[in-house]
């Protein structure tokens, strides 16, 4: 019987052991794991976060809404995060891998030779090794900053007090949706970003338009701030001398794959700065694949899901190649940014609809707030490459567009799509129109 361990049991590694049980059912799995099955997305990151910002959109957007209003109950909103991650208790995900016939081991795993796991004094012997370990957060070389208690986006989500006040250092997704939240809840928040605008890695008009709108309410958003010491109290000093004080610091300033320390260079692994190098298959050396963030493609977990998906396929004797053309992408801040694709592709052309001018908007909320709709094209194919939306619950109808760009569907087709009447998706139709094609 073939022999099977993941080291690695979070949102990743554990879609990879569902994954490989239905191609095959007698492989023997083994999946080492030393915290919670499940992992940060379920339990520190995806799940609580999104479950705590609803409430506070709930209310934004009944503020928005005539003839309806809505208070927030602090400690009911922590007590459904609570819920939500199951008291952080992985009781669940152990009995579903007890029905997945996957054996769970605890512990931290290490290759000691070929074919050879050790976890804790324990060996495990392998015929494929999958490594799905994961990323950690990167904290800034920043002076003091070990001299207090700083949050991590970790002590964010698994909080159960709102500071007064907070700083967020890091403009990023997690930075700006953990920002959003506290600030709703009650907090004086400002954000310190050291780049020129918020998430870099979206669209500009993107994070202009989330900018004015932290700004419309209360947030203070300090772009081009270079940090240079932080001291108890808890004051933080930026270039230039200026100071700004919190009761609290949030440290969200990105993360980095876990690749280094488990041994995997003697198995012909190469590890470079982006992480573990792996191949269309997700092969990062004969019998060892490795899937997530800790291959550094993209840090998402529904990225890691899908190379969970084709890296099972070939472990299992197959040959599937992982397609990274269409990578979705959402943050959940209000309002919320769906982007997919390459929307700065040289010789590119773009089409744009605001939001405002959808008969939708108009039902939805007053007054009606900024939102829009880009898609980018490939005019010598004639098929679309990027798109992004910003916009009530975007992330759920933008989809059509990930499709849309995977499949390379025409777009004489696309705008032949009949979108329902009165939708947000209808924007999709109106930016085609708009497209120079």
């Amino acid at each position: 019987m073939r022999r099977v361990v993941v080291l690695g049991g979070g949102s990743t590694g554990e879609h990879f052991c569902g994954a490989l049980r239905r191609v095959d059912p007698d492989v023997e799995i083994t999946l080492v794991e030393s915290a919670l099955v499940g992992g940060e997305c379920s339990y520190f990151a995806c799940m609580p976060s999104k479950t705590l910002l609803r409430a506070p959109e709930i209310q934004h957007a009944a503020a928005h809404a005539l003839g309806v209003s809505a208070e927030i109950d602090v400690a009911a909103i922590f007590d459904w995060r609570d819920q939500v991650v199951s008291g952080w208790d992985d009781a669940g995900q152990v009995t579903w891998l007890d029905d997945h016939d996957v054996t769970l081991v605890r512990g931290s795993g290490q290759v000691v030779r070929p074919g050879v796991v050790e976890v804790d004094g324990h060996e495990l012997e392998y015929d494929s090794l999958v490594v799905a370990t994961g990323s950690s957060p990167v904290s800034p070389a920043l002076d003091g900053i070990d001299d207090i208690e700083a949050w991590t986006t970790r002590a964010a989500t698994s909080a159960h007090e709102v500071p007064a006040s907070l700083i967020v250092l890091g403009g990023g997704v997690a930075g700006c949706e953990l920002a959003q939240l506290y600030g709703r809840l009650g907090a004086d928040v400002t954000i310190v970003q050291r780049g020129e605008r918020l998430m870099p890695r979206v669209d500009a008009d993107a994070a202009d338009l989330l900018r004015a709108a932290f700004e419309e309410e209360g947030i203070s958003v300090r772009l081009g701030a270079t940090t240079e010491r932080v001291e108890p109290g808890t004051r933080l000093t930026l270039a230039g001398g200026e100071s700004l004080e919190a009761e609290q610091i949030l440290v969200a300033t990105g993360r980095k794959p876990n690749g280094e320390g488990l041994g995997l260079e003697q198995l012909g692994v190469e590890i470079s700065r982006r992480g573990i190098e792996v191949d269309e298959s997700l092969r990062a050396a004969d019998g060892v694949w490795a899937i997530g963030d800790c291959t550094g493609v993209a840090l998402f977990t529904h990225v890691g899901k899908y190379q969970a998906r084709v890296a099972a396929r070939n472990v299992a004797g197959g040959s599937a190649r992982a397609d990274y053309r269409a990578i979705p992408a959402v943050a959940f801040t209000d309002p919320q940014i769906a982007i997919v694709g390459d929307t700065e592709r040289e010789g590119a052309v773009s089409g744009r609809w605001e939001m405002t001018q959808t008969a939708r908007a108009s039902t939805y909320e007053r007054p009606r707030r900024p939102g829009f709709v880009k898609i980018v094209a490939d005019p010598d194919r004639g098929v679309l490459v990027g798109a992004v939306a910003v916009g009530p619950e975007a992330g759920e109808w933008c989809q059509q567009l990930t499709l849309a760009i995977r499949a390379e569907v025409p777009l004489d087709v696309l705008r032949d799509v009949i979108q329902p009447y009165p939708t947000f998706s209808e924007a999709v139709f109106l930016a085609l129109q708009e497209l120079p094609l």
